[in-house]
């Protein structure tokens, strides 16, 4: 697994945009037999974050490795997804599937660390988390485990608490916290998909 800042210069980020780092995941040598011999051509496995809450992935295919990783990155650019965090861990628990992968993410008290799977832990590393716990139940293929841990994150919700334009007060009788909410609706958090195929 690498890990490198990329420097292409200012131009590659948007203005106010956070510095995306990448790791590359896995690399894959595939050989096709042809006419003549074999043909090889790599893949390439590529997570691109800021840290901050935004994370995305990409598989860059070439016939040389830098080639394979700098269209993976490519990819993962133009899929960034942000996820509301909080504080050093998500909002609520989340099951997500892509393909035959299917994923749990929790959320986790302060100092429980990062507790996942290797490609997991990318993905969760560099969307910026720090204490939560990801179990992959299914498939351990690196590239349904990736996606379906980014399909989990691109779910999560903030909680209502969290949400904009909500005010919170006493009711004189009970005592007990009362919320007025704004005309918007806000869901359930545990109505929660099944996941996306």
């Amino acid at each position: 697994m690498t890990t490198r800042t990329d420097r292409r210069g200012q131009g590659f980020f948007e203005k106010g945009q956070s510095a995306l780092t990448e790791k590359v995941v896995k690399i894959r040598r595939v050989a096709k037999v042809v006419k003549g011999g074999r043909h090889l051509t790599f893949s390439a496995l590529v997570v691109v974050g800021d840290n901050q809450g935004r994370v995305g992935s990409g598989l860059g295919k070439a016939v040389a490795i830098p080639d394979a990783v700098r269209k993976g990155v490519t990819i993962a650019e133009k899929s960034l997804i942000t996820v509301p965090m909080n504080g050093s861990t998500i909002p609520h628990q989340v099951e997500a599937k892509y393909g035959a992968a299917k994923v749990l993410v929790k959320p986790a008290p302060p100092g429980t660390g990062i507790k996942a799977g290797p490609s997991m832990r990318v993905v969760l590393d560099m969307v910026g988390a720090k204490d939560i716990v990801a179990k992959s139940l299914r498939s351990q293929n690196p590239i349904n485990v990736v996606r379906a841990t980014i399909e989990a994150l691109s779910k999560l919700e903030k909680r209502p608490e969290q949400t904009k334009g909500d005010t919170v007060d006493l009711a004189p009788e009970s005592h007990e916290p009362h919320v007025q909410e704004d005309p918007v609706v806000v869901e359930e958090l545990n109505e929660e998909d099944e996941g996306a195929e």
